[in-house]
């Protein structure tokens, strides 16, 4: 040997579970899915285990999660890398037929309930990023880019989307999920066939919203109904409105919003430009028409709710990082219903275990936002520790949050965010997405030099249509009825049978009562001013107002 080479021993001591439960751990992020929380899931879905042989249930858990942290790899080298820092204990490696059916016994409830237990916020009130004033900000969102595989029990559940120029070549699974904008954890999901839409999957979430939350919700969920059960929660909204839709006027506000009335929900619609100056010149405009249960525009400016809302594409993130970066952009490895319901909810259950490591590193060194927590450093480092089996217990001479995946983000932190734009194009030829027109100026990511938030003013626009003509008539004498006749003719209509259909639905959504055949008063709560709407900086509609 040279003289420059020299002989290191290292050693170092690994602790796991005894016996046959010791290939079961998932290296430090055993410490966010502990063997007793296993255990206990286990003994709670009925699933434990009926005669200790060479695979116990909660092994088949652990092996469950690591093949959703090792997506690429076949049974046997998954079951290889949770053994490969344990071989001087000599463990027996299982057949892969061995391995299928430890994963027909367990199915996915178990999975499922783990992922219960683990959702939920991550992050404290005061962490920066996670809260506005003084409610967590959350928001709702669907992804269906994940790939089933083309097998015949797997097509007759998830089925396949057909369009124009036919079907897709795989079944085509749709995951709701309601996210923790601030770390991009998971506080619920539910998932299934495409077909049922995203409104259908995220009321099964509603009942996880409460009072100290503010719900940031995109177009597709808008729908009048959907908007009254959100409310009735107690969470606070901030919901994006389609640019078709015009809510009734109920009140004009100083700052350019206004008040208006869904369902018997309160709410008040902003009106706003957004303008992106981008490197070069070039300007890219969007209207926003954003509707908030936060009606003080004195507490809540309008340019404030506009900026605040873009923190709802933080869920976007959230689905890359479990799709891509996680999963890989792979198809499922499962042939079969259970097996694809099983494997979905352990990448769910690994997403969140992750996140919250992720978030008690960041809340480690105060003032670090966790936007800046690089989930691809996490997650290569969780998984270095699954091949080393280290960190499975927790070390009471060192605090939980210096494990290596926290050391891991602490190191990488990403820079602050850079204000960017982008083009949302989605690269496939026959897609409607593929190269919206509005966006021809933006080929590709540039930087923003410059972004202007511009409120309208609603008390400076004439009344929007016969709806907002008909409320101001109606409240010269609110507590008069007028037959239908009589109104068209206030409107200038030659006959009163095209306006019949739109005063019927404009009673059932609640600004008219009627009271006879074709005769309607105004609703009181559209008539008499309450407390909020006394401001001296509020301006009713009516005949005198433009």
């Amino acid at each position: 040997m040279s003289d420059d080479c020299a002989t290191v021993v290292l050693a170092r001591t690994v602790t796991v579970a005894k016996g046959l439960y010791a290939p079961g751990h998932l290296g430090e992020l055993t410490r966010q899915i502990p063997f007793e929380l296993v255990d206990d899931v286990l003994a709670r879905t009925g699933t434990t285990q009926a005669r200790l042989r060479i695979l116990p249930s909660r092994v088949g858990v652990y092996f469950v999660l690591a093949l959703a942290l090792f997506p690429s790899l076949g049974y046997l080298r998954v079951w290889d890398k949770l053994t490969a820092g344990l071989r001087q204990l000599n463990l027996l490696r299982p057949s892969e037929k061995a391995l299928r059916d430890l994963r027909r016994r367990l199915g996915p409830t178990p999975l499922k309930l783990l992922f219960d237990s683990l959702a939920g916020p991550v992050a404290q009130p005061t962490t920066p990023g996670v809260c506005y004033r003084s409610w967590r900000t959350v928001a709702f969102d669907g992804c269906s880019s994940a790939k089933a595989p083309d097998r015949p029990r797997v097509c007759d559940w998830l089925g396949k989307i057909k369009h124009r120029y036919g079907q897709e070549g795989y079944p085509m699974l749709k995951l709701m999920a309601l996210c923790e904008t601030g770390t991009r954890a998971l506080l619920g999901a539910v998932f299934g066939p495409v077909a049922p839409g995203e409104t259908v999957y995220a009321e099964q979430l509603l009942p996880l919203l409460n009072d100290s939350m503010l719900l940031l919700n995109d177009r597709g969920f808008d729908s009048d109904e959907f908007l009254a059960r959100c409310a009735a929660t107690g969470a606070q909204l901030l919901v994006r409105l389609d640019n078709r839709r015009t809510p009734a006027k109920w009140a004009h506000l100083s700052d350019g919003s206004y008040l208006t009335r869904i369902r018997g929900v309160r709410l008040r619609v902003i009106d706003a430009q957004v303008t992106a100056t981008i490197h070069g010149g070039v300007r890219i405009t969007g209207h926003y028409r954003l509707a908030t249960t936060l009606l003080d525009h004195h507490r809540y400016p309008a340019a404030e709710l506009v900026t605040l809302y873009r923190e709802r594409w933080e869920i976007e993130s959230a689905f890359y990082a479990l799709r891509h970066s996680l999963a890989g952009g792979l198809v499922l490895r499962s042939h079969d219903p259970l097996g694809v319901q099983q494997e979905v909810w352990a990448q769910l259950v690994l997403y969140q275990a992750l996140r919250r490591a992720m978030a008690e590193a960041s809340e480690s060194v105060p003032g670090t936002d966790p936007d800046r927590a690089a989930f691809t450093a996490a997650l290569e480092a969780a998984r270095d520790q699954v091949v080393a089996a280290d960190g499975i217990l927790s070390d009471p001479t060192r605090p939980l949050r210096t494990g290596r995946i926290g050391q891991a983000v602490l190191e990488n932190l990403l820079p602050g965010r850079r204000p960017r734009v982008a083009p949302r194009r989605v690269k496939c030829p026959v897609s409607r997405y593929a190269n919206p027109p509005d966006q021809s100026q933006l080929r590709a990511t540039a930087r923003m030099t410059g972004i202007t938030v511009t409120v309208h003013q609603s008390a400076e626009l004439a009344p929007e249509g016969r709806r907002d003509r008909t409320l101001q008539l109606m409240r010269v004498d609110p507590g008069r009825a007028r037959h239908a006749t009589e109104i068209a003719k206030e409107l200038g209509l030659p006959h009163h049978r095209s306006l019949t259909g739109e005063l019927i639905r404009w009673e059932r959504e609640g600004i008219l009562r009627k009271v006879a055949p074709a005769t309607y008063i105004l609703a009181p709560e559209w008539a008499v001013p309450d407390r909020l709407e006394h401001h001296p900086d509020v301006v009713l509609t009516s005949p005198t107002t433009p």
